[in-house]
């Protein structure tokens, strides 16, 4: 026999609340055993700036392949036909303007002439950065090499000059040829590079032979 306080508990809770528990802990139930799906992942777009640097670098590598093979002796003769090439004179300095020859007449042209490079020539930065050289220490330069300084906000403080050899045996100055602002071209002593800390490194192009 079923005790009293059982069949009053069952007496005073109705049937409607039960089956509504029931059901809606069966509900809980079922919302725990399916975790929501994973996102779908977002596709990745390139850019307008990453495709154009991406074509830039390719065309730079181009160019670099196609550069001709030159020993070290022929960059520095093609160097000092600027020295005179206006009418005896050097080739004037200009950020905007092209020499007859076709290369802008500014440091990144005048290399890029002594080089054979494609004109107008790539500029500093390119020089550095896109193929056309490799970083040396500045203990391997040889004739022929460049010692660049690339790393500037400022284009105005951005140079490259062409080593043309040891000035002393302490290796403290060289001689190079370079494209000056205020001068154009000359052949001058330079100590750039040399204490490692003024941004100046030196490269190898990688279109000279020997």
């Amino acid at each position: 026999m079923r005790s009293r306080r059982s069949s009053m508990s069952e007496k005073s809770t109705p049937r409607w609340v039960t089956a509504t528990l029931t059901a809606v802990l069966c509900a809980g139930s079922v919302a725990l055993a399916a975790p929501p799906a994973p996102a779908a992942p977002v596709p990745t777009v390139a850019t307008t700036s990453t495709v154009t640097s991406a074509a830039t670098a390719a065309a730079s590598a181009a160019a670099a392949e196609a550069a001709p093979r030159l020993t070290r002796a022929q960059v520095l003769a093609r160097a000092k036909t600027w020295l005179t090439a206006a009418n005896g004179r050097p080739v004037p300095y200009s950020q905007t303007k092209r020499w007859k020859d076709g290369y802008r007449q500014d440091c990144s042209g005048y290399v890029s002439m002594a080089l054979g490079l494609p004109k107008p020539g790539p500029n500093t930065v390119s020089l550095k950065n896109d193929g056309f050289t490799r970083r040396i220490a500045m203990r391997d330069l040889a004739p022929g090499d460049l010692i660049i300084k690339a790393d500037s906000n400022s284009a105005d403080r951005r140079h490259v000059v062409i080593f043309d050899g040891w000035a002393d045996q302490a290796h403290t100055r060289y001689k190079s040829y370079e494209q000056a602002g205020g001068v154009g071209t000359r052949w001058k002593q330079h100590s750039y590079g040399v204490n490692g800390r003024d941004g100046y490194h030196a490269y190898r192009p990688v279109n000279i032979v020997g």
